[in-house]
């Protein structure tokens, strides 16, 4: 990372830490702001952004205050690229991102180039943390663990069952219909059919012929919520009244306004909810009092912000490389989520996942409710 030439006058007011040379310590926040994803990079900038407040109010990282970069990554690969250039020439330290794994495995080599700590909210593809890269920590969990989860309560509750596997091609939602689908079959289950889409897609008419035709009774979906919502009232409409399960991808409320009252009975695999967390309750309410729910991947958001402070405390110094060895040798973190401690991957040690129902809340509203 390029240090910026200083005056013998400046030099006496700045620290520089990690190769930028500011006072300030300065976190990246790469999401998706605009776009089809728009919602999830909405949890991710709040909850980044309410954190950095409350960390600055309580005196910052090691006495430096917090400044926000946000960079747009649009969920394309190559917009993320160039965030992360941005980054690189913005001085940025710390990045809370990506939401989409397509986006955070590339930019984790340039980040991980230019001395620069990627904590990621949201993105569960294994490869993130698999290739033995020094900046990688994810603070949800993976898709084989998520996949283990949704492969045994279909295998459970579906024992009859014809399952169509889904995604939309890319590497999160067809690692996640991959891992679920491996998981299916080792528990003795072949599914009816496996087939992938485009994301962006609107039109999924011929697909759902094709489930019919092969009788299906559950559609495991791996992708976002754009397509799930289609999808699902689509079905419906072609008659073909079979419930989709997905993942973390769908937790969102849009998809209720995009599949209608069709979305009842859906199911999605998730982390258990954050909201209910009594290490969040304060924070919750802030986010309420502001006209913002902090559903999904909001507190995540939070979280990985806290670990990074947290992290640069117990190693006394605000050098990404030093928080990122912290991170995994000095946990466990008080965090929104509870305590957190990660492996030599940068993984948590305790991630699990939970099954939730899709149905009408009490204010008439479609949500996710955690099963028993």
């Amino acid at each position: 990372m390029k240090k910026s030439l200083l005056s013998a006058v400046s030099l006496g007011a700045l620290l520089v830490f990690g190769g930028a040379a500011w006072a300030d310590v300065l976190i990246g926040i790469g999401a998706p702001i605009t776009g089809p994803n728009a919602a999830f990079g909405a949890q991710i900038q709040r909850g980044t952004e309410q954190a950095v407040a409350d960390i600055n109010a309580a005196g910052g990282i090691n006495g430096e205050q917090i400044k926000v970069s946000i960079g747009d990554d649009v969920s394309d690969p190559k917009q993320g690229i160039s965030v992360a250039n941005k980054f690189v020439a913005d001085g940025v330290q710390f990045v809370v991102g990506h939401f989409n794994s397509g986006v955070a495995i590339p930019a984790s080599e340039v980040y991980a180039e230019n001395g620069i700590l990627e904590v990621t909210p949201a993105a569960t593809n294994p490869v993130f943390t698999e290739r033995g890269l020094w900046n990688t920590i994810r603070v949800c969990g993976r898709d084989d663990q998520q996949g283990e989860v949704a492969g045994a309560y279909i295998a459970e509750h579906y024992k009859d069952g014809k399952i169509a596997v889904i995604h939309d091609k890319t590497p999160y939602g067809q690692g996640l219909a991959d891992e679920t689908r491996k998981a299916l079959n080792a528990a003795g289950f072949q599914e009816v059919l496996y087939e992938g889409v485009n994301a962006g897609d609107k039109d999924f008419s011929a697909l759902i012929a094709k489930m019919k035709e092969a009788g299906v009774t559950l559609i495991y979906w791996g992708g976002l919520h754009t397509e799930a919502g289609l999808i699902i009232r689509q079905a419906a409409d072609q008659g073909l009244k079979v419930p989709l399960f997905s993942g973390d991808g769908i937790v969102s409320n849009e998809l209720a306004s995009i599949a209608g009252d069709a979305v009842e009975g859906t199911l999605n695999t998730f982390g258990p909810d954050p909201r209910k967390n009594p290490a969040a309750q304060d924070v919750v309410e802030k986010f309420r009092a502001s006209g913002f729910e902090p559903e999904a991947y909001t507190l995540y958001a939070y979280a990985s912000t806290q670990v990074i402070a947290q992290a640069a405390a117990a190693a006394g110094s605000n050098d990404p490389q030093e928080v990122a060895k912290a991170i995994k040798e000095k946990g466990p973190f008080k965090t929104v989520l509870g305590d957190l401690s990660f492996n030599e991957k940068g993984d948590r040690t305790d991630a699990d996942y939970v099954v939730y129902e899709w149905r009408k809340a009490d204010d008439g509203k479609y949500n996710y409710f955690q099963l028993d």
